[in-house]
């Protein structure tokens, strides 16, 4: 459903999207990952069909986004990272709004909109003002507006940043009930926790993909023995453990170590040099790395 071949996007000299190469299937629901500037947000609008490349090209649902964009644009779906509606207007008149924008016949309309708020859970709000809605509700009209002409692809842009908590629940939720249905969908995050939830993942440094697969077989790719500590003086720990032979990477995670060893380095080595130093360990175990810790390893020195 979506193919990108050297996907590539410049603005004077910096290279926002850098050859990127992507194959998702239909179904699948796929997140890019990265941190702030590395890309996610034009790679959304390239293959939403709204901005150009400057090399390269991508096909979303079959249609070239150089040579077809309209026709792109009239089978997806796509939600922007910020709020985008009409706050003047009901959440029923947004919906209406945009289903006048795909040309949604009247006859399959009611029956659609109907389903789309109870779907999303604002029946109970379609008379609110847009602008009077929180922020997890507001992400639920966008989705609920994008979904209006029943698009085969789902482009989300970073669709929970700054969502409390149970409205992120509830709207993975929504995704999860979208692809049963058969919807491919393609999302960005920055939010570690929530790549875990997608079918497969690709991490986006620099404009271009440096590993993708499934995120447990992400997550195994790093190859190297890892362990959490839990020390009494995290920082001093942490501080220490970077200074010892053996050691490849610390991270800091509240009151816990994530220490990356090398090949032969056991985890006894470290809790007694810990020890000389003052520090106890209340308690450890070996791990499998988390996608933090693969993305940290990844980017080092590039």
């Amino acid at each position: 459903m979506i193919t990108a071949i050297s996907l590539s996007r410049s603005f004077g000299t910096v290279n926002a999207v850098n050859k990127l190469d992507l194959a998702i299937d239909r179904g699948e629901l796929y997140g890019l990952v990265g941190p702030d500037g590395a890309g996610k947000t034009t790679t959304m609008r390239l293959l939403a069909g709204i901005m150009e490349p400057t090399s390269g090209d991508a096909r979303v649902a079959g249609f070239s986004i150089c040579t077809d964009p309209e026709k792109v644009k009239g089978h997806i779906g796509y939600m922007s990272q910020r709020f985008g509606l009409y706050e003047d207007l009901t959440v029923l008149e947004n919906i209406l709004f945009y289903a006048d924008l795909y040309e949604v016949s009247k006859k399959e309309r009611a029956g659609r909109i109907e389903r789309l708020l109870s779907f999303s859970g604002l029946e109970l709000f379609q008379r609110r003002l847009a602008g009077a809605l929180s922020g997890g509700m507001k992400q639920k009209l966008g989705l609920a507006c994008a979904l209006v002409h029943t698009p085969e692809v789902l482009l989300l842009d970073e669709p929970t940043n700054g969502v409390d908590p149970v409205s992120r629940r509830d709207f993975w939720r929504i995704l999860y009930d979208l692809l049963r249905e058969g919807v491919t969908i393609f999302l960005s995050t920055s939010y570690l926790d929530e790549a875990e939830r997608c079918t497969r993942i690709g991490l986006i440094h620099r404009g271009g993909i440096i590993l993708e697969g499934e995120p447990l077989k992400v997550r195994g790719s790093l190859n190297v023995p890892m362990i959490e500590l839990w020390p009494d003086r995290v920082r001093d720990a942490g501080a220490r453990a970077r200074e010892m032979a053996g050691v490849k990477d610390v991270t800091v995670y509240g009151d816990r170590l994530h220490i990356a060893l090398e090949q032969g380095t056991t985890a006894a080595s470290i809790i007694e040099s810990l020890s000389t130093s003052g520090i106890t360990v209340l308690d450890q175990r070996s791990i499998l790395p988390s996608l933090e810790d693969v993305f940290i390893a990844s980017v080092a020195g590039k």
